[in-house]
């Protein structure tokens, strides 16, 4: 069973937020970033819930801060925030969704399902969504009625961003983790490559590559 760490420092919105989830996973509570922080060092949160306005650390700083230490785990803002710079923010840190209050608890149980889900697939060396499996020895996307070899660059890029669906990366970022921070590629780099990859993807319909004017790239997975 999955173990779900929530970051809320309003007792009644925890306690709330506990009962909705308790039934389904393993829930365990934090009252504010600094607590948070702690329970991700011990490695067994598979998901983290927190909310924006806290006291000592915030869920932008918690996010922030666990980004930058390498932690992936999935991670769900849960505010009452509703504008698109909030929004925007919170996907640049590397938040893989966002939720507003109010919520109803089967919208939160169907966000986290997907999230738990996905994010499994980057513990493989093989992704397979859909018809579609992402070979990472072979540097390939394959189905039934077809084979796409890539070169390293292009399949790692690909690669990097199914392996953390939803998640917008910029290209300054995906130019770092791919080529290198002493690289002396440009960020033009990153979007030929992309251009190249949908080119050759052009028949495969599990997954597609979207670009987030202003903010960079993300893999969408198309629900079968």
């Amino acid at each position: 069973m999955a173990t779900i760490l929530i970051v809320e420092d309003e007792k009644n919105m925890r306690l709330l937020t506990v009962a909705r989830l308790e039934d389904r996973y393993n829930v365990v509570c934090a009252c504010d970033g600094v607590e948070a922080l702690e329970l991700t060092h011990t490695g067994n949160i598979d998901l983290i819930i927190a909310d924006i306005m806290m006291p000592r650390m915030d869920g932008y700083e918690l996010l922030k801060t666990i980004r930058e230490e390498g932690n992936i785990t999935p991670f769900l803002l849960l505010t009452a925030k509703e504008s698109l710079d909030d929004k925007q923010h919170g996907f640049y840190l590397g938040t893989n969704d966002y939720m507003t209050k109010p919520f109803s608890s089967n919208e939160l149980i169907w966000r986290v399902d997907a999230l738990l889900r996905r994010a499994n697939i980057a513990k493989d060396k093989r992704i397979v969504i859909g018809q579609a499996t992402v070979d990472s020895e072979k540097y390939s996307v394959y189905t039934d009625s077809e084979y796409i070899e890539f070169p390293k660059k292009e399949f790692d890029l690909l690669f990097k961003l199914l392996s953390y669906p939803d998640r917008i990366f910029s290209k300054e970022q995906l130019l770092d983790s791919i080529w290198g921070m002493n690289s002396e590629s440009g960020e033009d780099t990153v979007k030929t490559h992309i251009s190249r990859i949908r080119n050759k993807l052009k028949n495969i319909s599990s997954f597609n590559i979207i670009t987030i004017k202003g903010l960079g790239y993300k893999a969408d997975i198309v629900e079968e």
